[in-house]
């Protein structure tokens, strides 16, 4: 049933009219991953920078490795210097230390470590490029027709790219395969090395039912997100790329979702609800 979305894209079922509600973002998705329906969709197919949502595939790979044996969320990683010296976002690893495989997990996830991510990386192929080719490998495998990655993190890097229906496929995947990562995503304090790290998924413990899944931002990108959410038996996943700053990202996927959870197998409906609400304000 995840993957029939491709059908609602693809196959004309229902198009969303890119012009109907105004959203400060270049590109959004809203699925209902249990009926397999597109409930919203702008530019879907738009080329965007996928800055760290790109963690969601190096932990998806990671997690293989974890369910095939080959590493255990007990491994105690030596914390390398490329890893520590990385920029950006940062969980805060020394050079040297070791950190549970777990607890980078959680770091790669929850803070958004650039250092995490690297270090998990590392932790599943010492030749970065060769993690890098793998991370490519699968979003072949995945049909994700429209991305390229270079590095684990995001950072930006000349060539990174994908689309709000790439990553919406790349998350779909990733829970499927590995339900309980969501014990990750849904961290939202955790302490390293004296700190208190929290998430950056402001609609964490902040909207009923969100329990992940990822955030990311670069000059290039603007302000990404891919929320799921539960209410019941219904789970919906909503991707925005491109928002023009956070607080508008953030608004207009609690509205899209507010409204997938009141429309959940109508996409005019959906539209009906944020049309609505557009005219209140």
């Amino acid at each position: 049933m995840l993957w029939v979305f491709v059908v609602c894209l693809l196959g004309g079922v229902w198009v969303q009219p890119a012009w109907a509600v105004s959203f400060p973002v270049r590109a959004a998705l809203l699925f209902n991953s249990t009926t397999g329906k597109v409930l919203y969709q702008l530019n879907p197919h738009l080329p965007i920078p996928p800055a760290s949502l790109t963690k969601v595939m190096t932990l998806y790979l990671a997690l293989d490795q974890v369910a095939k044996g080959r590493i255990a969320l007990t491994k105690k990683v030596r914390i390398s210097a490329l890893a520590a010296r990385t920029g950006g976002s940062s969980m805060h690893l020394r050079r040297g230390e070791r950190v549970p495989f777990a607890k980078l997990l959680i770091g790669t996830a929850v803070p958004s470590g650039n250092d995490a991510a690297m270090a998990v990386a590392e932790t599943v192929s010492p030749n970065i490029q060769r993690f890098v080719q793998m991370m490519n490998a699968r979003a072949k495998a995945l049909k994700m027709k429209r991305t390229v990655f270079c590095n684990p993190t995001g950072l930006p890097a000349k060539g990174q790219m994908s689309t709000a229906y790439d990553m919406l496929k790349l998350a779909l995947a990733y829970m499927r395969r590995h339900p309980k990562a969501l014990d990750f995503h849904s961290v939202a304090t955790f302490s390293h090395g004296g700190r208190v790290l929290t998430t950056t998924n402001p609609l964490l413990g902040a909207v009923c039912g969100v329990n992940g899944l990822k955030t990311g931002w670069t000059h290039a990108s603007g302000y990404n997100i891919i929320v799921t959410a539960k209410r019941g038996k219904t789970r919906l996943v909503c991707v925005i790329m491109g928002g023009k700053n956070r607080i508008g990202r953030d608004m207009t996927a609690r509205k899209l979702i507010e409204a997938g959870f009141k429309a959940q197998d109508s996409p005019k409906k959906v539209l009906e609800i944020l049309e609505a609400r557009s005219q209140r304000r």
